[in-house]
């Protein structure tokens, strides 16, 4: 191992030890965490990165951990090497580990992690083919410990996410939503092992309407959502239509179209319509985007709302990283609103079909201008920083390759 790489995972504990670490900004039960590409202009200070937070987690687990993801992929070397080395320490511990992962994210995942995981002694790990329960997929990004504290965001279980994406999470240790987070895991837990054992599935209770003020979680897809935990696709067009004077979105990419499992891309205008309606009242809609974005399907619905008036459309493009070119990386992947000054939206959805209909994904929503105005923050960084440039209907844009150089 080399030096540098030595000093910067030694600099992960140190940073847990320092008196800055109690610099990061929070609300009460809620600490937002962002990663900031490395090789880059960008920076926030006052906001811990998610490695020192996921191992912080994992060295105070008591008695569980559980994890919902996409997909796994370490690196040697890397952040994702040093939280996996804690997450073994908890289970040598005597920590029980339940990780659950989607069957679509296992050729994604790296096999020598995926091994390296199952390795772990008191690890459980299931494969849940949520494609059978709705025809979509888990996408959420999260993590449970002692049923006391989480974590939801846009970071996959990725070693890029921690180091090479732009990213923005939540660790949450308000009692609601912690118990929302884990009602969501044990659903789709059980779930994975009715499939499994060829038995129907069981369907939550329903319950009363969720609450909506305060701080609270959303999920999707709504059919599988437990008592108590509202439903995304209502919940956004809705806050879109409370908003009065702006909206400030962060995506890795929005587009009102859906992506089946046979390709075909038909209409999805849920989103698409609460956006163009609030614009329409004089609401200032400032849209950010990654440069993955520019698929000739995808760009021109980009290029048809940046026509109307008050909205604002910008494409971000990361510089390449010192190291050289990281395939499916160097992107915005944050997934975030800031409306009013007054609500702060940081989830783990895209803005398109598939998504907010059929897909398992967390949005956390928070009534807090404290939380707003950071959440603001980060989007006013990048959109008046040198990575940003506003979006032209009469440029032609290349389409995205992201795995290829």
């Amino acid at each position: 191992m080399s030096l540098s790489i030595k000093l910067r995972i030694a600099g992960l504990t140190g940073l847990l030890l320092s008196p800055l670490a109690q610099a990061d900004f929070s609300i009460p039960g809620f600490e937002l965490v962002h990663t900031v590409p490395v090789d880059t202009a960008l920076g926030t200070d006052d906001l811990r990165q998610p490695g020192p937070v996921w191992i912080e987690l994992f060295d105070g687990a008591k008695s569980h951990i559980d994890i919902g993801q996409f997909y796994a992929a370490d690196h040697p070397g890397s952040v994702m090497n040093s939280v996996l080395e804690h997450l073994e320490a908890a289970g040598k511990r005597g920590v029980k580990i339940r990780f659950l992962l989607e069957e679509k994210g296992i050729k994604l995942s790296d096999a020598a992690t995926l091994e390296r995981l199952r390795a772990i002694p008191n690890m459980t790990l299931r494969v849940l083919p949520y494609g059978q329960l709705s025809g979509g997929i888990i996408h959420a990004k999260y993590l449970l410990v002692d049923g006391k504290q989480a974590f939801v965001g846009s970071q996959n279980f990725d070693w890029r996410a921690l180091e090479h994406i732009h990213e923005t999470g939540l660790r949450i240790t308000d009692e609601t939503v912690v118990g929302q987070v884990q009602a969501i895991f044990e659903q789709d837990w059980q779930a994975q092992a009715a499939l499994e054992g060829k038995q129907p599935v069981p369907l939550p209770a329903s319950g009363p309407a969720p609450a909506r003020t305060g701080n609270y979680l959303v999920a999707s897809p709504q059919r599988y959502n437990p008592p108590g935990v509202g439903d995304s696709q209502l919940e956004l067009p809705r806050l879109l239509g409370e908003a009065q004077k702006e909206v400030r979105v962060q995506l890795l990419d929005y587009a009102p179209l859906s992506y089946g499992p046979d390709r075909t891309r038909p209409y999805y205008a849920v989103i698409d319509n609460a956006v163009r309606a609030a614009a329409a009242r004089g609401v200032s809609i400032k849209l950010m985007v990654s440069n993955w974005n520019t698929d000739p399907l995808e760009l021109p619905y980009l290029k048809s709302l940046v026509v109307l008036p008050n909205i604002e459309i910008k494409i971000v493009t990361l510089p390449e990283a010192k190291q050289g070119f990281i395939p499916y990386a160097r992107v915005i992947h944050s997934k975030t609103m800031e409306i009013d000054g007054q609500v702060a939206w940081v989830g783990t959805s895209n803005w398109l079909g598939g998504y907010l209909d059929n897909s398992r994904n967390l949005e956390v929503v928070m009534r807090s201008e404290a939380m707003a105005r950071r959440v603001g923050q980060l989007h006013e960084q990048l959109w008046d920083g040198p990575y940003a440039r506003a979006l032209s209907v009469t440029q032609e844009y290349p389409a995205p390759h992201p795995g290829q150089h």
